[in-house]
C-alpha cells in the first residue's frame, strides 16, 4: 500500500492512457451507445464512417462535461469541507481565548518550545526540498545502509550544480548524510530496543494472565473452623468481624458526597465494630455545611460515623488521611479500608475483603477492583476504561499472583493498620502518596493480594483537561519517588531479584522508560526520519508490533475492539503530557508537585434530588444505591420536620446557595481549551506526512497522516466532554 504519488516531477507527464473506461448513455435518439476508452477515442472516431462524426464528437464533448462536472464537484465537496474545518477551528479558537489568558504570560513550557523550534525547521525544510523537487535537483543516490556505505557515498561534483540554492541544497545533502544521519539512526536503535524490551514485558504480563485463567489461580478465603461451608470466596467470613475504620477522604466533592456517604453506610458489617471516617477537605463552607449534614443525617440512623475538617489543608490527600489516622480512638481499630469521594462499593465489600486477613499475618492490602459507571459516555472515557481494564486484570492480578506486590491504587482497598504503621504512615512528600506506602510495605516485607471478583463502582474523567491533569499528576509522581526511594530499596533487606523488580520493571520500565521512548520514536524520530531519509524506521515498528500490543490491551475489555485504532493513536498522543509528566517528575520541575482534584460529574449522584426539595418539599426522595436500584427513603409530609432537622446544619439556604452557585457557573461556564503542545505536534506531523510524499513510503505516510489528524483533535479538545 503507498500514498498517492504527488511527485512534482510527474504532474507535467502523466500518462494519459491510465483511466476506467466511460460508458455514456444518451436518451436522444440521435445518438447511439458509445464506448470511449481514453486515447482509442481518436482511432476510433476515425474508422467511423464519415457521417457518423457529428453524432460522435457531441457524446465526446458530453463525456468531457460529465467528468468536468465530477471534478468539479469533487473540488467544490473537499473545499466546503475544508473550510468548514478552519470554520470550526476559528470558532474554537475564540471560545479558548478567554482560557488561554487565565495564563501566567511568558509562562512556556521547555517541551513547547522544541516542539516549535522543530516544527519551525520541519516547515523550513519542507519548503526546501518542494522547491528542490520542482526544480529537478533530485540527485540519484545510492540506497544507502547505515553505517557500512556512509564513507562509500560521496555527492556527484558536476558542472551542471549551479547557483547558490543549489549549492546550499548539495551541500545540506551531504552534511545529512555524514553527520545527522548516522546519530538519528542510533537514537532510532536505542529506542526500537527499549520498545522491544517494553513489549516483551507486556507479553509476558499477558501470558501469566492467561495462565491464571486456565489454572483458575485466585486468593481465597480460608475455610471457616466451625464448618459454615459453603462458598469458599465467603467461608470464614461469618464469625470474623474485627474492628474495621473506613475513611473517605473528599475535597469540595458536591456532585458525589452524598452518594459515597450513603453506600459506605450500607456496607454488612456489624455497627459496632465498624467506624466510618468523612474526611472533608473542602474550603467551600456551603459544601462543608452540606456534608456535614448529610454525615449528622446518617448518625440519627443509627451508623457509627465522624466527621473530619483540617483547618490546616497541607499534604493534600496524605495529609488528610495522615491527620485522620493520628486520631486516638484508631488504636482500636485493627483494619481501614478506604474510598475516594466518587467510589460506591458493594454492601458486601468488606465481607469479601477482611476475611483475607485471617490467619495471614504477613498479608498488609487487600486491593479490589474499579468498575466504571460512565465508560460509554464518550470516546475518551472509552479509551480510558481500555487501559484501566488491562491495568486491573492484568498488570495488579499477574504481579498479585507471582509477586504479593503492586502499586496501591489509592482506593477500594483495606490496609493492616499495622502495616502503614510498620511503614511510616502516610507521607506528603509526593504526589502518589498511594504508591509510596505500597513500596515502603513491600520494603518491610508486607504482602498484598489483589481480588479481581471484588469490585467498586467509580466515575472516569469526562473532559479531557480533567484526565490530562489525572495523567501528569499518576506519571510525575512515580519519578519523584523513584528519586526519593532509590537509596532505601538499595539498604533494604528484601532479596535482590525483589529490588531488581521494583528498579527495573515497576519504575524505569513501566514508568520512565514507556513514556520516553512513544514520545520520542513517534513523536520525534519518525518525522525526523522523513526529512533524513538515510535514517530509517522499519514498516513493523510503525504498524505491527505497536498494533499487535494495542490488541493485547484491549483482550481483557473485548467489546471495545472497534477502537483499536483509535487507542493506538489516542495513547502515541497521551505520549506528550506523560513524557512532561516524566521529565518535570524527574527533575523536580515546579509542575511535579502540582495537585488538582479529579472533577467528577455526579451522574449516579442524587444530588439534583437534594436540590429539588426546596423548590418541592412534599415530594419523596429516592437514592441511588451501588447495584442501580432504588432506596425509598419515605419523605412523605409527616416527615418533612425530621427531613429539614437532617439538614438543618447546612439548611435550606445552603441549598438555595448551591443552586444560585451553579447556575452562576454555567453562564460564565468552562469553556474548551486550546492545547498547544498538541497543535503544535499536528502540524509537524502533518508537515512530515508531506514531506514522505516525496520518498514514496506508504505506511509512514499514513501512520503520519492519522497520528497528525489525532493530534488535532485532542489539542482542540474535541475528543473527550464538550462545553456548549
Amino acid at each position: 500500500m503507498s500514498p498517492p504519488n504527488l511527485f512534482f516531477s510527474d504532474w507535467s507527464g502523466r500518462d494519459n492512457q491510465k483511466g476506467t473506461p466511460v460508458v455514456v448513455k444518451m436518451e436522444n435518439q440521435n445518438y447511439s451507445l458509445v464506448q470511449i476508452d481514453g486515447p482509442e477515442v481518436a482511432v476510433t472516431l476515425k474508422s467511423m464512417e464519415k457521417g457518423a462524426k457529428g453524432k460522435n464528437a457531441k457524446q465526446f464533448t458530453w463525456v468531457l462535461l460529465l467528468r468536468a462536472h465530477r471534478a468539479v464537484g469533487c473540488v467544490a465537496w473537499l473545499a466546503s469541507g475544508f473550510w468548514g474545518v478552519l470554520g470550526a477551528i476559528k470558532k474554537r479558537f475564540a471560545h479558548s481565548k478567554a482560557c488561554d489568558e487565565s495564563e501566567k504570560p511568558g509562562k512556556r513550557s521547555l517541551l513547547y518550545r522544541f516542539i516549535k523550534a522543530f516544527l519551525a525547521l520541519a516547515l523550513i525544510f519542507l519548503a526546501f526540498e518542494m522547491f528542490a523537487h520542482w526544480k529537478g535537483w533530485q540527485l540519484q543516490q545510492p540506497e544507502l545502509h547505515l553505517p557500512e556505505n556512509m564513507a562509500n557515498f560521496h555527492l556527484p561534483e558536476t558542472e551542471e550544480i549551479k547557483g547558490w540554492l543549489e549549492k546550499a541544497y548539495i551541500f545540506w545533502l551531504s552534511v545529512r548524510v555524514d553527520y545527522v544521519a548516522y546519530p538519528i539512526q542510533l537514537l532510532s536503535n536505542f529506542c526500537i530496543i527499549l520498545f522491544l524490551i517494553q513489549s516483551i514485558d507486556r507479553l509476558i504480563l499477558c501470558l501469566g494472565c492467561f495462565w491464571i485463567k486456565v489454572r483458575n489461580i485466585k486468593p481465597r478465603i480460608k475455610e471457616d473452623v466451625s464448618g459454615s461451608g459453603g462458598d469458599l470466596e465467603l467461608a470464614g467470613s461469618g464469625s470474623y468481624h474485627p474492628m474495621v475504620l473506613v475513611q473517605i477522604p473528599m475535597c469540595n466533592e458536591r456532585e458525589v458526597y452524598e452518594q459515597s456517604i450513603s453506600t459506605v453506610c450500607q456496607l454488612d458489617w456489624p455497627k459496632d465494630r465498624l467506624l466510618i471516617q468523612v474526611l472533608d477537605d473542602s474550603d467551600d463552607e456551603i459544601i462543608r455545611n452540606l456534608i456535614s449534614g448529610e454525615v449528622d443525617k446518617w448518625k440519627e440512623k443509627g451508623v457509627n460515623i465522624l466527621y473530619r475538617h483540617r483547618l490546616v489543608r497541607t499534604g493534600y490527600k496524605a495529609g488528610n488521611l495522615k491527620s485522620a489516622m493520628a486520631c486516638e480512638y484508631v488504636k482500636n481499630y485493627e483494619f481501614v479500608a478506604i474510598f475516594d469521594a466518587d467510589f460506591q462499593p458493594n454492601p458486601d465489600f468488606l465481607k469479601q475483603t477482611v476475611p483475607h486477613f485471617k490467619d495471614n499475618p504477613e498479608l498488609g492490602l487487600v486491593q479490589a477492583r474499579w468498575v466504571f459507571v460512565n465508560k460509554e459516555e464518550n470516546l475518551l472515557t472509552r479509551l480510558q476504561n481500555i487501559n484501566l481494564c488491562f491495568h486491573f486484570e492484568v498488570e495488579q492480578q499477574v504481579n498479585g499472583v507471582f509477586l504479593n506486590f503492586f502499586g496501591f491504587n489509592g482506593t477500594a482497598g483495606v490496609w493492616r493498620i499495622k502495616a502503614l504503621e510498620d511503614s511510616g504512615g502516610w507521607l506528603e512528600r509526593t504526589t502518589v502518596e498511594d504508591m509510596d506506602i505500597a513500596v515502603r510495605a513491600h520494603l518491610q516485607g508486607w504482602k498484598f493480594i489483589y481480588v479481581d471478583d471484588v469490585r467498586a463502582l467509580c466515575e472516569l474523567p469526562e473532559s479531557y483537561e480533567t484526565y490530562r491533569k489525572q495523567q501528569h499528576r499518576w506519571h510525575s509522581g512515580p519519578m519523584q519517588l523513584f528519586r526519593l526511594c532509590l537509596p532505601q530499596i538499595m539498604e533494604s533487606k528484601i532479596p535482590i531479584w525483589k529490588k531488581a523488580n521494583l528498579v527495573f520493571l515497576f519504575f524505569l520500565l513501566r514508568k520512565l522508560i514507556l513514556p520516553f521512548y512513544s514520545f520520542t520514536l513517534f513523536c520525534v524520530i519518525l518525522p525526523l526520519t522523513m526529512f533524513i531519509p538515510e535514517a530509517e524506521l522499519p514498516t513493523w515498528v510503525i504498524c505491527y508490533v505497536p498494533v499487535t500490543m494495542s490488541i493485547l490491551n484491549i483482550l481483557p475489555s473485548p467489546k471495545s475492539f472497534p477502537f483499536v485504532i483509535p487507542y493506538l493513536l489516542f495513547e502515541n498522543t497521551m505520549s506528550v503530557t506523560k513524557f512532561n509528566a516524566m521529565v518535570s517528575g524527574l527533575f523536580q520541575l515546579g509542575s511535579s508537585y502540582e495537585w488538582v482534584v479529579t472533577k467528577k460529574a455526579g451522574r449516579s449522584s442524587s444530588e439534583p434530588d437534594l436540590l429539588s426539595i426546596g423548590d418541592h418539599p412534599k415530594a419523596e426522595l429516592s437514592r441511588r444505591v451501588s447495584d442501580g436500584g432504588l432506596l425509598d427513603l419515605g419523605n412523605k409530609w409527616k416527615e418533612q420536620p425530621e427531613l429539614t432537622r437532617r439538614v438543618s446544619d447546612g439548611g435550606f439556604l445552603d441549598l438555595d446557595k448551591l443552586k444560585e452557585e451553579k447556575a452562576k457557573e454555567s453562564k460564565a461556564k468552562k469553556r474548551n481549551k486550546i492545547y498547544k503542545n498538541e497543535l503544535a505536534l499536528a502540524l509537524l506531523l502533518l508537515t512530515a506526512a508531506v514531506r514522505s510524499l516525496l520518498s514514496a513510503q506508504g505506511i509512514h505516510f499514513y501512520f503520519l497522516l492519522f497520528q497528525g489528524i489525532t493530534f488535532l483533535v485532542v489539542g482542540l479538545d474535541l475528543i473527550g466532554e464538550q462545553v456548549s
